[in-house]
């Protein structure tokens, strides 16, 4: 199989404070971004195997423009979120190009791990796919083999696609792309806790991404994120990881959970949505505004 492996053994990159990613903008030149959005696409796998720290967010709004200004902050990586978020199929081409013109890399998360399902989100340009909803080892070996072309995978082949680079890749170089695709794979249930370490090891599984609702209700403690259960099922998913070379991922909304998290080992790491987002911003300055009347 033609993919990049990842040493179990690497430290974690240091986590990089103060210019942020993005600042490259400011200095922009006709051209740059084709350079640009290239290098976030084919170098996203190998930044995630090295234990590189990775901050991204959900594209949850079906808005291109909301998804090319929160890509432009600096992100990483933003997934464009089927599964609940307003997003439908039809608009996932226009997503997938706003999140690569602001530089991060593009991954989707289908409504469920069908074959199909994930095959249009490739076709379409995804540099990656969230599987949703697995709970064993062996629908995670059968959802990898979904995101390549044969031999390696089932992914049906269809070279004129945004996915396959538009035609421009021929029918014996298809291991270039295969190599490329991030596959991540959601922890949402005691099942998947305990097949962590069977999951991590499946070659393909790069991200085992903890969804902290879906495991805290399907634990029998919803919401409760300082519960002992909870904390003992995310130290399990880090074993794992650790274990097996892989990056631990999770979607965290509070921001003073960051730091916490990111010293417990996660490192492929989302910290909202554009909803959460847009409600955030307009709740801030809204608060601002009234006291700053009340002074009057």
């Amino acid at each position: 199989m033609a993919t990049i492996t990842g040493s179990p053994h690497r430290q974690p990159t240091p986590i990089q404070r103060g210019a942020p990613r993005g600042a490259p903008y400011d200095r922009m030149r006709p051209g740059m971004i084709t350079a640009m959005t290239n290098t976030a696409r084919d170098s996203i796998r190998r930044r995630i195997l090295d234990g590189d720290t990775l901050f991204g967010a959900w594209a949850d709004l079906a808005s291109p423009l909301a998804t090319e200004i929160t890509g432009r902050a600096g992100y990483d990586w933003l997934i464009a979120d089927l599964e609940h978020g307003a997003p439908t199929e039809a608009d996932l081409l226009a997503v997938l190009l706003a999140a690569e013109a602001s530089g991060a890399a593009a991954f989707v998360r289908p409504q469920s791990g069908e074959r199909l399902r994930i095959g249009r989100a490739l076709d379409l340009g995804a540099a990656g796919i969230m599987v949703p909803r697995l709970d064993t080892a062996a629908q995670a070996a059968e959802a990898v083999t979904f995101l390549r072309y044969p031999p390696d995978g089932v992914r049906g082949v269809a070279l004129r696609t945004r996915g396959a680079r538009l035609g421009t890749v021929g029918h014996d170089e298809v291991g270039t792309l295969n190599a490329g695709i991030v596959g991540i794979v959601q922890v949402e249930s005691p099942s998947a806790v305990r097949e962590a370490d069977a999951i991590a090891a499946i070659d393909g599984v790069d991200v085992l991404f903890v969804g902290p609702a879906d495991l805290s209700h399907s634990l029998g403690i919803p919401g409760q994120f300082g519960n002992a259960t909870y904390l003992a099922a995310l130290d399990t998913v880090l074993a794992a990881c650790r274990r097996h070379g892989k990056a631990p991922g999770i979607l965290l909304y509070d921001h003073a959970s960051f730091g916490p998290h990111l010293d417990r080992g996660f490192r492929f790491v989302g910290v909202g949505s554009e909803g959460s987002f847009v409600a955030e911003g307009a709740k801030a300055a809204l608060e601002v505004a009234r006291a700053a009347a009340r002074q009057l």
